[in-house]
Order: C-alpha cells, then structure tokens, then sequence
C-alpha cells in the first residue's frame, strides 16, 4: 500500500518552491518514489518582500507577520497545483512536511540565545490544503543547544549510506555537505556560500535570475587576491559544527572584500564561483582522501561549478544525485517529506554528530488537518 507525503522546500535563493510528491513504501521498509513534482513560482514582489526581510529594518514584525500568512497560502496553493498534477486527493496524503522560508538564522556563537525563523503559516497550510501538515523543524534541535541545520543529513543517511565513504553536497543559496563515513558515522555543516552570491551578482549586473550553465562565470577569470579576501572569512576555519546563512554572505560581505580592488564585473563572478567549489573540496579534503561525492540542489546543473570541484577533487567520483536514485533538483524536497514521515513515526530527524544538540529528537510541530 502507497504511504504518499508531500515535500515543500523553498531555500535560499527564494527562487520557487520545490514541492515533491513521495511514495515511501511500507511503514517497516523505505523506498522514495517520486510520483509527481513541481517547481511553483514565487512572485517577483514576493520574493523582494522575503528578501527584504532577510536584513533588519522597519516594522519587521507587521511585515513578518503578513508574509508567514502569504507564504503559507503560497506553500498551499503549490501543494494543491501538485496534487491536481499527479490526479491524487487529499485524504491519499499522509502529511506535508514544510521547511518554510528562512528569514534569519542566528546560530549558537552569532547571538546570546540562538533562534531560526522560517515563515510559511502552517496552519494555513493545512486548513486550505485538508492535509496534516509538519513543520518548524529546527527549533527543537536549537532548544537542545543545536545549529539546527543543515537538516538532511539524517535523510542522507537514510537514502545513500554504504560500505564506502560518501559525501553528499547540496550546493543551494547556501551549501552544505554530509560526510557518511563507511563505518556509519555521520557528520555534516554548511560549507559556505552556494549559488546566492552567484545569483545576485548576475542579476545586477545581467538583469538575470541566475548564471545559466555557469557560463558567465566560466568566461572569467579568477581574482587571486580577491578570493584569498574572500577565502579569509573565519568561518571558513571555523570547527564544526556550524551553520550559516546570508546573515554572513551577502551583497555587504563582498563589498568589503573587494574593498580597493579593480576587478572586472566577471572575473567577481568566477572568483565567487571559486569560493563554492573551494570551500567544498576543503570539506571533502578534510573528510576523506577520496570517494564518491553525490552532488544536489540547483548548483548540479551549473556545469562551471561541477568542472571546479572535479579539477579540485580529482580523487573523487563526482555525480548527481539522480545517478543514485533520487532526481537532484527534488533531493531536499524529498527529505522534507521524509522528515514529516519521521515524525508522525515518533522517530528522530536530526544527527547530533552534525547539529551539536545534545542528542536524537523528533523535529517539527503536527498541525492536524
């Protein structure tokens, strides 16, 4: 018998929302069918309005408080558009698990008591969709003194573990890596940067939502001095666990590293795409001389970013995703559903060896439909 949830990620880029159709199997078994996808678009003023909130400024908890409405209806009205797609009702789902959008992420070191917001209302999601939603799932990570991301590592596990060691790297707005070492262990934290900067810095100067194919980065050339600025940051050196967000990598971040430098428009761009994959394969390195590093998020399909880390990890086998099973573009989409199946299964989502919490709990509130 199917037991089908519904994934929803939408990431840093606030480029659309992912939303994934799940079939796990039997309750006592694991298989991650995907039935049906679809990427909904998230609206130009939306977007600006989420952007706009990522960094403090005026009546933050009016606007914040309208848009965790807008965006679940937003979340809501995905859902639906994808369940009409795959010809599935309601009441076939078993839940929605919900990420939400990140607006700030204050670790544990970046504030006195860290905290994560992610908005899309949940319960409005569940009341318009009549499907048991789960969601918030950082924060009881956080409350046992955890980073409370990045949050697939569990889901990794679960999906790709084996008798080898492997790296699975989502390259997101940010990215991230989880280390799945042959014999079991876990480990996993942001890298840095992922295809935020990237996005922002075609944007202003192409008017374009993202550098397609890497091209524009592939046709310049590396600033040395600016990527050892940009490559000083102390959160590249810092000890794991850690986690971070466009709190340090933003637009601010950049202007004071090129601070005195003439650079070319695209040689920023190439030098910012050096920093994803340096920071990338400086994990890698640290975790394992070699392997198999299985690649997802929107960074997959950026062959510039893909040529880099394969000329910088030259002893590892680097893949998508797709090639072991589980489509990269859907990857995170699909742990979020895994994460809500978890939780009505009474079972743990997070991997203390990654988060820093003090140990295994169940992740996330159920809003019942």
């Amino acid at each position: 018998m199917a037991e089908l949830y519904i994934g929803l990620m939408s990431g840093t880029s606030v480029d659309s929302i992912d939303a994934v159709l799940v079939d796990f199997g039997e309750k006592d078994t694991l298989q991650t069918k995907i039935v049906s996808t679809l990427g909904h678009p998230i609206s130009p003023a939306l977007r600006e309005a989420i952007l706009a909130l990522c960094a403090p400024g005026p009546s933050e908890l009016d606007r914040a408080g309208q848009l965790d409405r807008e965006i679940g209806q937003v979340f809501a009205d995905a859902v639906l558009s994808l369940l009409d797609r795959a010809g599935v009702q309601p009441g076939d789902v078993a839940a929605i698990g919900s990420h939400g959008q990140t607006v700030r992420h204050r670790p544990p070191g970046s504030v006195s008591l860290p905290f994560s917001l992610q908005l899309g209302d949940p319960n409005s999601i569940a009341a318009l969709t009549g499907i048991t939603t789960v969601a918030d799932f950082r924060r009881r990570d956080m409350a046992l003194g955890g980073q409370g991301a990045p949050l697939m590592p569990a889901f990794h596990q679960a999906a790709f573990a084996t008798d080898r060691d492997r790296a699975v790297v989502n390259i997101g707005g940010m990215a991230n890596i989880t280390e799945l070492s042959a014999d079991g262990s876990v480990y996993g934290y942001d890298t840095g940067p992922g295809n935020a900067l990237l996005d922002y810095w075609v944007g202003l100067h192409k008017g374009k939502s993202y550098d397609e194919d890497g091209a524009w980065a592939a046709s310049g050339r590396v600033h040395p001095e600016l990527l050892n600025r940009l490559m000083a940051d102390p959160y590249f050196a810092a000890k794991p666990p850690k986690s971070t967000g466009r709190e340090t990598f933003n637009a601010s971040w950049l202007e004071g590293a090129s601070a005195g430098l003439e650079v070319a428009p695209v040689d920023i761009q190439a030098t910012l795409a050096e920093v994803t994959a340096a920071s990338i394969a400086d994990a890698a390195h640290q975790f394992a001389s070699g392997g198999e590093l299985l690649v997802c998020g929107g960074g997959a399909r950026n062959k510039d970013l893909m040529a880099r880390l394969r000329r910088r990890l030259p002893t590892w086998s680097i893949a998508c995703t797709g090639s072991y099973g589980i489509d990269a573009d859907w990857l995170e989409a699909v742990g979020f559903a895994w994460l809500a199946r978890q939780t009505l299964l009474g079972l743990p989502g997070n991997c203390p060896g990654v988060t820093g919490a003090r140990k295994k709990t169940i992740l996330g509130g159920i809003y019942p439909a």
